[in-house]
């Protein structure tokens, strides 16, 4: 093991100087922000780049605390996916990320603190959350440290926090967490929401596996608020006009945005369970999508023991649900409320299966695969 660690950090020393202080692509410069402590892997060296003349969210967050050693391209992968999904909320929002994958979101309903907020999102998957990177869209309060500081975290990022929060993390006679690295990012509602939003700067990049490049706009919803919400509905020739026939309630209709919103940072094919401002269980990376959905339910049966139940609870589909199927396995289980974009050659038949169900089926203006 020794020499291992001995090469890979000869190897790292060797190679990190590769990376040029200064880049040029589509016309925009980038300065280097520094040196990855590695890439994907610990044997992949990476560097960290900003666009020059721009004040980025990320690129110039402060490092409040520094962990053990720098940070990782993966550390960087997850800050952006959980900032990506808590960008969406006005009220207290946290989201746990491992793996760009959210272990668990949550946002404030009426009567709770950052700390309900923190503790739903990470309870949702306590196990996963081990070892996560760690989002708020507001101040961090010395509450919520306390309770972050009670169990092994990568990095925590927002946008401010209180100085007795600071205190916590920075705290010298910590054990479990001492590590732990502490980020002050940019003002989250310059990160682009919405269709329409200014994208200028914010294409994404994929490097084949032959060097060749992939440019696209990011991912972004037209779902701006409760009122874009709609009840499905679609004709076939042998069903006509069908539509969904029975409604949701006010606090599902909030879920199921809720939910709409963290199923955009989800790897597809990607469901999201919600109850009460907090994610059950995510379901990801399937290849097909009645599995997610079974994947997200299975999850939640093995994660929750009983603590809480499934029943009345609301769901997100990244994509269309080819047959009926995905609706009866999420309606079964106890699912009342569901949002997912229509485009299937059976929309109507699985519209149908829903009101036979009684489960509330409403068509998001767009499909959020999110490829990563």
């Amino acid at each position: 093991m020794a020499d291992d660690k001995l090469n890979r950090n000869t190897y790292l020393s060797q190679h990190l100087g590769d990376f040029p202080n200064t880049a040029t692509f589509q016309g925009q410069a980038y300065s280097k922000v520094n040196d990855l402590r590695y890439g994907t892997n610990p044997h992949q060296t990476a560097a960290f780049y900003k666009p020059e003349g721009r004040n980025c969210v990320i690129g110039d967050m402060k490092i409040l605390k520094t962990g053990k050693s720098g940070l990782s391209q993966t550390n960087l992968e997850d800050i952006s996916y959980s900032l990506n999904i808590v960008k969406f909320f006005s009220s207290p929002a946290c989201a746990c990320m491992k793996h760009v994958n959210p272990c668990g979101a949550a946002v404030a309903t009426p009567a709770d603190s950052l700390l309900d907020v923190y503790l739903k999102a990470r309870d949702c998957d306590p196990r996963a959350a081990f070892g996560s990177v760690i989002a708020f869209n507001c101040k961090v309060d010395a509450c919520t440290a306390e309770e972050i500081m009670k169990t092994f975290v990568e990095c925590v990022v927002a946008p401010d926090y209180a100085p007795e929060a600071v205190a916590i993390f920075t705290n010298p006679e910590a054990k479990l967490n001492k590590h732990v690295r502490i980020l002050q990012c940019g003002d989250l509602s310059k990160l682009p929401k919405f269709t329409g939003d200014d994208i200028r700067g914010y294409q994404t990049f994929k490097v084949l596996a032959d060097g060749c490049l992939v440019v696209a706009d990011p991912l972004l919803t037209s779902l701006r608020s409760l009122a874009d919400l709609h009840p499905a509905s679609a004709e076939s020739k042998t069903l006509g006009t069908v539509c969904s026939s029975v409604s949701a309630t006010a606090a599902q209709l909030q879920d199921l945005l809720t939910a709409w919103y963290v199923n955009i940072s989800v790897r597809s094919n990607g469901v999201v369970i919600v109850k009460n401002g907090g994610t059950l269980c995510v379901g990801t990376g399937e290849q097909d999508r009645v599995g997610a959905v079974e994947q997200a339910i299975d999850k939640f049966r093995q994660k929750y023991a009983g603590q809480e139940s499934i029943d009345n609870a609301v769901m997100a589909s990244d994509g269309f649900f080819p047959f009926p199927d995905g609706v009866e396995v999420a309606a079964k289980a106890g699912i009342s409320a569901i949002i997912a974009p229509s485009g299937s050659l059976k929309d109507a038949e699985v519209i149908t299966r829903a009101n036979e169900l009684g489960v509330a089926l409403y068509h998001a203006p767009e499909r959020v695969f999110s490829h990563h």
